[in-house]
């Protein structure tokens, strides 16, 4: 792999403080719902709180802040920056 790639993970994968860029979705059911939320591509995206058990997620995207749940970020690709 290219030392200038960047890795994606899923937005499920972020601990608490972490910041990452949007950079693609899986397919899914809930897709639109979440490009509607402002989960676009390039968007950047900080996860601000992860449920003790680990469900759901607080993140902060477009300005605002968004309860997901962590089955809906694993269908997020993002890349740390």
């Amino acid at each position: 792999m290219n030392v200038l790639e960047e890795k994606s993970l899923r937005l499920s994968q972020l601990h608490t403080g972490q910041r990452a860029v949007i950079k693609d979705h899986e397919e899914s059911d809930f897709q639109l719902a979440l490009m509607e939320m402002g989960c676009v591509p390039g968007e950047p995206v900080w996860v601000e709180m992860v449920a003790p058990l680990g469900d759901p997620l607080a993140i902060r995207i477009a300005g605002y802040y968004l309860s997901i749940r962590k089955q809906d970020a694993e269908k997020i690709l993002v890349t740390l920056s």
